[in-house]
This record gives structure tokens, sequence and C-alpha cells, in this order.
């Protein structure tokens, strides 16, 4: 159990509705963005539309239907200029997005089986007693980390 506990909900919130549903990335090639997440990570296509000069689509985890990732492509995207992360800590010293986080049962098999699918691991796992879970990040094959979740007793 983390080492934290969460504050009383307040349904009386004129914000008591929200509930989280997706994070965006935004991606110079949709196809190989998709087909990454499709054959690495074995998340599925829910949905693909056409929104001005761009193409987007929802993608979710195998088996997950509360969380998705919406992928941004096509356009003319601006370069930009964070590095391509290979360290976590030298991650953290830049501002702005870092990283969305997926829950997993087993870090260590998960974090194999990324390996051997060719997944780029930028973390090895390690406990952060503080919250009660051990971690361990990877890249997407366009930078964007992302964290894989383990809740340790």
């Amino acid at each position: 159990m983390a080492n934290f506990a969460l504050p009383t909900r307040n349904t009386n919130s004129a914000f008591a509705d929200m509930r989280g549903h997706h994070v965006a990335l935004r991606v110079r090639d949709l196809a190989v963005a998709k087909t990454w997440y499709v054959e690495k990570l074995d998340f599925r296509v829910v949905h693909e539309w056409p929104f001005a000069d761009e193409q987007l689509a929802y993608l979710a985890p195998a088996n997950d239907d509360n969380f998705m990732i919406e992928l941004l492509g096509g356009g003319d995207p601006l370069p930009i200029d964070a590095p391509a992360y290979t360290d976590l800590g030298d991650s953290l010293r830049y501002a702005g997005y870092h990283h969305f986080c997926i829950n997993v049962a087993d870090i260590g098999a998960s974090v194999a089986e990324l390996r051997a699918r060719g997944v780029t691991i930028v973390a090895e796992p390690f406990e952060l007693d503080a919250i009660g879970r051990k971690l361990a990040f990877f890249a997407d094959p366009f930078g964007n980390l992302i964290e894989l979740a383990e809740i340790i007793a």
C-alpha cells in the first residue's frame, strides 16, 4: 500500500464529474506511431478521424477501456529541441510534459517483454517507497517517455 492517503473526495465540486480519459501525443508519423503502439504494447486502435490537416487516433491498452492515448499525426508539426532521453535523471531537468503511466502486475516480466520486442528501456525497475510502487521507464520511437508502475506492499 502507498505511504499516503487520498484526501476525501469533493462531491460538491462544480467539477465532480471530471474523469481522466486520455493523454495526447503529437507525432510526426501517425502510421509509424500506431504500428509501434499496436506491435510493441498490444494497444488497440479504438477510433480514427480527421481534423483540419491532421489525422487522429485513439488507442487503448490491450485490456483497459478506461484510459487511452490520442495520437495526433499529419499536418506540419514544428520541431522540438527536447532530447531523446536515455537517462531518467537527466529527463527530470526539463519543464513540460514528462511521461504518462501504465500500471502492471509484474514490472520485471513487463520490462523483459518490452526488451524482447526491441523497446528502449530508459530506467530499469526501481522501488520508490514514498509511493509504494516499483517503477520503470521506456520510450516510444519519438522519445515520449512511458512509466510502468507495479504496486508493492
